[in-house]
């Protein structure tokens, strides 16, 4: 019971910190397109938390097309899909 308790507790803040980091790749999306300017702090942290993922992405598949990069779009399925059929599998297993 303890430790079912205990692995939904941890499946749940993992769900958690997928969705917010979700967010956090919309709203970078959303600030990217009116092209900011780069010395804002919350920008800057940001680019930190994102742009190693979306390199990694372009490093697989090559998502610019027209000058429009679909990494962000390539990482939020992604994530999605974690958190979809992941962790709802985790969940019926525990």
């Amino acid at each position: 019971m303890v430790f079912t308790t205990f692995f939904h507790s941890i499946i749940s803040i993992a769900s958690m910190l997928i969705n917010g980091y979700i967010w956090i790749v919309i709203i970078q999306s959303l600030i990217a397109l009116f092209q900011p300017s780069l010395n804002h702090p919350i920008i800057s942290l940001l680019d930190r938390l994102t742009l190693p993922v979306y390199r990694k992405i372009r490093s697989f598949l090559p998502v610019v097309y027209n000058k429009i990069d679909f990494s962000p779009l390539v990482l939020v399925i992604f994530l999605k899909f974690l958190d979809l059929f992941l962790i709802k599998l985790l969940f019926q297993i525990f």
